[in-house]
């Protein structure tokens, strides 16, 4: 880091996760001077405790579950042991060389990566304070992205020991006898998958009355009956009213249905969703907000000339792969072009099975007219052979056009399968488009084609 009082660049940019680091590299692209400013690790929330970590735990899962049912594949084995920290230092090797790759590729980009907190003076100027001392960064536009953390629940008893966030989580030293997870969204039932796999017992406390609500209602449904069968517990429309310590143990009191319940346990993981870094020296430029989240236009600008946002911190899907889209355009348009956000964006739960989504549900689809195709993976022999019989892919299709709207996969690599459909809705293709593209066989991408072929109306292996 340089030591220099005053620094001066074209592009500021405040937080160096997903979407501050990928902006970086655009606008380093587009030949601008940029100074990135990250307070903890390059990389932030993905890199260092979301999305990268937890699924090279969940990869442990994976293996778990396949020594689980060797015998099934012809290999018989004792009772599989695992140790924690095999799996913790897996996990953190695999971070620390994507982040060395990162710093270096940020750095042969000339991108100036101030290590410090930063504090908005004006629209124009930042103030950073180092291990070094403090200096001012003086810009030409703004591009705020500092992402999101863990939120933490106004709930009695939240901060007592072994009462744990997905930061705490991704770094725990033994394997809980039981666990508790409070909160079904996305983090609860990544971790579910990951513990469970392990042999610890869980259950999961979850305040509304159904997960997922903006996912496929059908494949939620049957992810949920999936992970009962592995002994995951759902309390669901359960509020927690406290969590006490209790011989050594935590037990979590929570009411469902008017009756109170105290469900004992090891570890409480919380995982009710992520809060907004949005400081009061943001708020201060007079950017506006909604739902707490920093409004920007369709080119990730706010409201005050020359200050961007991307990222978390304009609220939504809090997705990394996301981020990475709204810096790019955020770079290119502080840089001078006028390119619009308009993508579409698939989502993607790494449970196993995974479930993987883009663009229309169908409970959301109101008075639109649509065909639907399906095709289940117990039909598809690429799955057969690789042991998982669980899950179908759902196609959307508008009865009019014929192109394909929505698509919703439940099964194994899902979150792989999804982007062939993810480019035939961004290219407007029709089911029929998919249907008549040969695909390699024996493979799982054949379901996304029988799944299309059912939509159009003359289905293959169904």
């Amino acid at each position: 880091m340089t030591e220099i009082s005053d620094i001066k660049s074209d592009i500021c940019i405040l937080g160096g996760g997903p979407a501050g680091y990928f902006t970086a590299i655009r606008a380093s692209q587009l030949g601008a001077s940029v100074v990135l400013i990250e307070q903890g690790e390059i990389g932030g929330t993905c890199l260092n405790r979301g999305c990268i970590p937890t699924k090279a735990l969940l990869k442990t899962a994976e293996v778990a579950d396949l020594l689980n049912k060797s015998n099934e594949f012809g290999i018989q084995i004792s009772e599989p042991s695992f140790i924690i920290q095999n799996s913790i230092s897996r996990k953190d090797k695999t971070v620390k060389n994507l982040k060395m790759g990162l710093e270096f590729l940020l750095n042969s980009k000339n991108i100036n990566i101030l290590k410090g907190k930063g504090t908005i003076l004006s629209k124009n100027i930042i103030k950073v304070v180092a291990d070094s001392g403090e200096f001012l960064v003086s810009f030409d536009k703004l591009i705020i992205t500092s992402g999101s953390e863990p939120l933490k629940p106004n709930i009695k008893g939240i901060d007592l020991k072994n009462v744990i966030t997905s930061n705490e989580a991704i770094n725990i030293q033994e394997i809980p006898q039981n666990l508790t997870i409070i909160g079904a969204g996305v983090i609860g039932l990544e971790f579910a998958t990951f513990f469970n796999a392990l042999g610890s017992k869980v259950s999961i406390v979850e305040l509304q009355q159904e997960i997922l609500p903006h996912e496929d209602k059908e494949a939620v449904e049957e992810l949920i009956k999936i992970m009962k069968r592995r002994g995951i517990k759902f309390y669901l429309g359960a509020g927690v009213n406290e969590i006490k310590e209790v011989d050594s143990e935590l037990v979590t009191i929570f009411e469902q249905n008017g009756q109170n319940i105290n469900l004992n346990s090891n570890y409480v993981l919380v995982a009710v969703g992520r809060k907004l870094n949005l400081s009061d020296d943001i708020l201060n430029l007079g950017i506006k907000t909604k739902n707490g989240a920093i409004e920007v236009n369709e080119f990730m600008q706010t409201n005050v000339e020359g200050v961007f946002a991307a990222g978390d911190v304009t609220g939504g899907m809090l997705l990394a792969h996301l981020a990475f889209a709204q810096g790019k355009i955020a770079a290119e348009n502080a840089c001078g072009h006028k390119n619009k956000f308009n993508e579409v964006v698939p989502s993607c739960i790494y449970t196993h099975p995974e479930l993987a989504s883009i663009g229309l549900v169908e409970h959301e689809a109101g008075g639109r007219k649509l065909k639907i195709g399906k095709f289940e993976f117990r039909h598809n022999g690429r799955s057969l052979c690789n042991g998982h019989r669980e899950g179908f892919v759902k196609v959307l299709v508008d009865a009019s056009s014929d192109e394909i709207v929505g698509a919703h996969i439940l099964g194994a690599n899902a979150s792989e399968l999804i982007s062939e459909l993810t480019l035939a809705i961004k290219l407007k293709a029709k089911a029929q488009d998919l249907a008549n593209m040969i695909h390699p066989h024996p493979t799982l991408s054949e379901a996304v084609m029988e799944a299309c072929a059912d939509a159009a109306g003359y289905p293959f292996h169904k």
